[in-house]
């Protein structure tokens, strides 16, 4: 196994660096990857971003099930990389153990909260990386990075032997250079038979204008003009979709993860709300509040949204999204910066949270050198096909 480079840029955690020879054999062989410490690997801490958890949790004696499908690929396991604390972020921010340096702008954020894993691989560290994705934290990381990244459909891949956030929107991810390692990462990682049997021989790209509201008039004129070059070969259409409150979608969700959040977490944290990073604190104060009239009210509402997704995004169908509302936000930003970029950009990456669809980030272009991703959206279990359609057609 080949030594693993220099840590340049703070991807990897203290806690310990696992370093797992994989098989000889397999679609994987010799390729490194780095896991984001929320799974398991049995011997090593898990820290889940935060050193109260640290302190208060034994070593784990079981390996999560998705690290031993990569190693029997032939994947080599090199270290876990950081998170946010709790994951309960979409920065890559952490009071604790530090930020990892975004590889692409040292200036911005790397995004969050698989922050460490997205770092790897944009750094060359790792030939690709897990992690895990709630409501953007592959997604965003991905777009500030400039790499590829996946969430997939919910509940495809297994998150035994990984720490929750909130069950009904986490997903295990993966971030990599180029296309055709994404591709080959989820030909191991989900069963096939999964994925749906209908090939499309052509696909029907729309874009959301509701989405393209989210940004503003600059970005919206840049977007567009990089889709036109971009997606030249294609029939790109543009729908309003007056069903499409992005407000409103943003706020369902918000409700729904705060909710099951405090009631996996609450009992726990509340010992320790003092210790909490900024946001991380407040954020668990606030779902505290959510009660569940709320919450149950909230998941229908989500599931008229699912109802209309579903409609829409067929297996030969594909939404077009900018990944973000704006660039990575500096580092030296405010908080109340950040909260308003995490409400704007939420308004994006409910879309796929709230119906539990798979999305990938693309980078397909930069801004003054900064990652804005672009992401494809499709229909339930058409992951597999997804990542097909982007390795032919959307490299870059």
């Amino acid at each position: 196994m080949k030594e693993m480079p220099k840590d340049i840029y703070s991807a990897f955690i203290l806690q310990g660096e696992p370093l797992l020879a994989g098989n000889s054999t397999g679609k994987l062989k010799n390729l490194s990857f780095g896991l984001k410490d929320v799974l398991d690997v049995a011997g090593y801490p898990t820290s889940f971003g935060s050193p109260d958890w640290l302190k208060t949790h034994e070593v784990p004696t079981e390996t999560a099930p998705i690290v031993t499908q990569l190693l029997s690929a032939g994947a080599n396991l090199v270290g876990k990389t950081h998170t946010d604390e709790l994951t309960y972020s979409i920065l890559g921010m952490n009071a604790h153990f530090g930020t990892p340096l975004n590889p692409l702008t040292p200036e911005r954020v790397p995004g969050g909260s698989s922050s460490g894993s997205a770092v790897a691989v944009a750094g060359n560290l790792v030939d690709f990386a897990i992690g895990t994705d709630t409501g953007g934290s592959v997604r965003l990381p991905a777009s500030f990075c400039g790499i590829y990244g996946i969430r997939p459909t919910h509940g495809t891949i297994s998150l035994e032997h990984a720490r929750p956030l909130a069950k009904s929107f986490d997903t295990l991810g993966w971030f990599a250079r180029d296309a055709k390692t994404l591709l080959d990462v989820g030909e191991v990682l989900i069963n096939r038979q999964m994925d749906d049997k209908i090939k499309p021989d052509e696909y029907k790209i729309i874009i959301p204008k509701p989405a393209l509201h989210v940004l503003s008039s600059e970005l919206q004129q840049i977007f567009l003009k990089n889709i036109s070059e971009i997606f030249k070969d294609f029939d790109i259409q543009q729908h309003d979709f007056e069903w499409m409150q992005l407000r409103n979608f943003a706020e369902t969700f918000r409700v729904i993860q705060a909710r099951e959040i405090w009631l996996e977490y609450g009992s726990w944290a509340s010992q320790y709300l003092d210790n909490f990073g900024p946001g991380i604190k407040q954020r668990i104060l606030i779902a505290k509040e959510i009660s569940e009239e709320s919450s149950n009210n909230a998941r229908d509402v989500r599931k008229s949204i699912q109802l209309q997704l579903n409609e829409v995004l067929t297996s030969n169908t594909l939404f077009l999204v900018p990944t973000a509302s704006n660039l990575a936000p500096m580092l030296t930003s405010s908080q109340e910066d950040l909260e308003q970029f995490r409400k704007d950009t939420f308004q994006l990456v409910s879309i796929a949270g709230l119906g539990g669809l798979p999305q990938v980030n693309i980078p397909a272009f930069k801004i003054n050198g900064c990652g804005f991703g672009i992401s494809l959206i499709g229909a339930h279990h058409t992951d597999l096909q997804l990542l097909e359609f982007i390795n032919k057609n959307l490299q870059f």
